[in-house]
């Protein structure tokens, strides 16, 4: 049995220093404002999980109205999220993920980001896809007022287990 989950998130950009992109710090001349750190890819991962495994979204599992999740780790959040799912007999066979950004340039830290979301899921980075878009100079991630990161996970069913969702 396989599950496909589809995740998406945006985050406004603001001034700052750094951001963290898939559990990796880049510097910048902005940062992304969340109620946690607003990696934006990794909530985008969270949700693909949450919605290939039928869990919810993020927003209902970790809510900005509780106050624990300000600044929260969203690297954490993940591993929270990838557990419930392994707990349900599930497995990642791939990850696809774009990142929507027109700066920082993505492509010196593409191979971190894979690393790291490999490492966190604990995969192979073969199976994490990334690839990188800028806006073109248009609307809000051209103009470099908000970076948004879409994730697409294939799940199937562990081997020997039943599903029981």
């Amino acid at each position: 049995m396989i599950r496909i989950g589809l995740g998406h998130d945006t985050h406004r950009l603001v001034e700052g220093t750094f951001i963290f992109l898939g559990g990796v710090r880049i510097e910048h001349t902005k940062s992304l404002l969340g109620h946690s750190d607003a990696d934006v890819l990794l909530h985008a991962v969270t949700d693909a999980l949450l919605g290939a495994a039928g869990l919810g979204d993020i927003g209902e599992l970790f809510p900005d109205t509780d106050p624990a999740n300000r600044n929260r780790n969203s690297a954490e959040m993940l591993q929270i999220v990838w557990n419930q799912v392994r707990q349900l007999h599930w497995q990642i066979v791939n990850l696809d993920i774009i990142l929507f950004a027109e700066k920082p340039k993505l492509a010196p830290h593409k191979e971190a980001i894979r690393r790291r979301i490999a490492e966190l899921l604990e995969i192979d980075a073969t199976q994490v896809g990334i690839k990188a878009k800028t806006g073109e100079g248009i609307g809000i991630i051209g103009q470099e007022e908000a970076i948004s990161a879409e994730c697409v996970v294939l799940l199937q069913s562990c081997p020997g287990t039943a599903i029981g969702i």
